[in-house]
């Protein structure tokens, strides 16, 4: 019994020494990135785009939809999630990978900010100093309105302004339900949720968000399953569109066609 004491208090303590060591090097990662440039320089740099978009401009479904898609408690930790970071803990062992990191949506902007895509513990820790950084400096609000502007939606878009032109040609104000829900699920993978890509996994990642979203309580399951339904109508309508647009183009060759024999 004595023997097996022993044995787990040194593994505790390597575990201890390993966590330390992480901290230690991620503390460093995070020191050397804001001396480069201040998270206030980063942010001001994003916000002279001329695509960026104020939290004022954003449906407020589409806001619903990227917190409970990344991050449900948002409004309710202080840049990272303990219970995320348990559940991610425990996953990544049971599956013996590093696939979860229970990243909050602050944690992401601080990713996006300063470091690249890989995943180890080092970076881990860096972007959370980073991200507690972030919290004392602005609001939920701006946190979340900086987020949308700088992350990635696939096809080289960049923000929400960028996003929302590419895939719907609408503003950002001017999104509806169908167009929030289905923007709000591509940052997670954008090769895969854009609708140019997959439309069809586009649409599956947009039913899981918005389970979500009825599960928060931001929406009723009478109004997700509209939203659902009009996936169809949109289907429906593109279809007549390109069947009146070539009635179009044929009746106006028509037209060519015969001032040209006159």
């Amino acid at each position: 019994m004595k023997l097996i004491k022993k044995i787990l208090s040194f593994a505790l303590l390597i575990l201890v020494l390993c966590i330390a060591f992480f901290a230690w090097t991620g503390y460093s990662d995070y020191k050397k990135a804001v001396e480069g440039m201040s998270i206030e320089e980063k942010v001001e740099e994003i916000r002279a785009k001329d695509t960026y978009t104020k939290y004022e401009e954003l449906p407020e479904i589409y806001i619903d939809a990227v917190i409970c898609a990344e991050d449900h408690r948002f409004n309710l930790h202080n840049g990272v999630d303990v219970f995320a970071v348990i559940r991610a803990t425990f996953n990544n062992i049971k599956q013996k990978t590093f696939a979860e990191g229970g990243s909050t949506i602050t944690q992401q902007l601080a990713k996006n900010l300063y470091f690249e895509q890989d995943k180890n513990l080092t970076r881990k820790f860096a972007e959370l100093f980073v991200a507690f950084d972030i919290e004392k400096l602005y609001s939920k609000k701006e946190i979340l309105e900086i987020y949308v502007n700088c992350v990635y939606f696939g096809n080289n878009c960049y923000g929400v302004r960028e996003a929302s032109n590419y895939y719907f040609a609408v503003e950002p104000k001017e999104m509806n339900d169908y167009q929030s829900t289905m923007l709000a699920g591509i940052p997670n993978a954008p090769s895969l949720y854009n609708p140019v890509e997959s439309e069809e996994l586009a649409k599956e990642r947009q039913q899981q968000i918005l389970e979500k979203m009825v599960k928060n309580k931001k929406l009723s399951e009478e109004k997700a399953e509209s939203i659902l339904d009009y996936t169809v109508d949109i289907e429906v309508k593109n279809r007549l569109d390109g069947f009146f647009d070539g009635i179009k183009k044929t009746a106006k060759k028509a037209v060519v066609d015969i001032l040209s024999e006159e």
